[in-house]
């Protein structure tokens, strides 16, 4: 298991995919029971359900449980809604957002850092391309500039 999942990710190795996060995720978490990765609009990137058809509702619900938390100061990064049989927690960036369910009375700051660190961890690798292409066009700019000048 050396160089993969999490901790491999902690270490600075290559980054996972988005069902490789959450496999990581459910394994280190015992507190957390399933969970969904989805991007802005509510696609489901990835999820531990067997369903797919749940995977999308959770992810939509997730989404609207953000939207509906949306207040004077803004759209929610993070939100926890307790009910008595465990528990959904949300963590949003600009680009997706993760949602889990756990059982009851789970200790909530160690959900949310775990989902945070999947969230971050599973999307560093697109990042990290589009970062690539940006310095390639711009590249490719300064270079067409630079021959326009001379």
């Amino acid at each position: 298991m050396h160089g993969e999942g999490v901790y491999g990710r902690v270490l600075g190795l290559p980054p996972v995919d988005a069902a490789k996060a959450l496999a990581d995720l459910v394994e280190i978490s015992s507190q957390i029971e399933s969970a969904v990765l989805a991007d802005g609009d509510g696609g489901v990137l990835a999820s531990t359900l067997a369903s797919d058809e749940r995977a999308e509702a959770v992810a939509r619900e997730a989404r609207e449980l953000l939207e509906g938390a949306t207040g004077a100061a803004g759209r929610p990064t993070q939100v926890q809604v307790s009910f008595q049989e465990g528990c959904v927690f949300v963590v949003a960036d600009d680009e997706r957002l993760v949602a889990a369910v756990t059982s009851r009375d789970p200790t909530a700051g160690l959900v949310f850092y775990d989902l945070k660190t999947c969230l971050r961890l599973s999307g560093e690798q697109p990042t990290a391309k589009k970062a690539a292409a940006g310095s390639r066009r711009k590249k490719k700019a300064d270079v067409a500039e630079a021959e326009g000048e001379a």
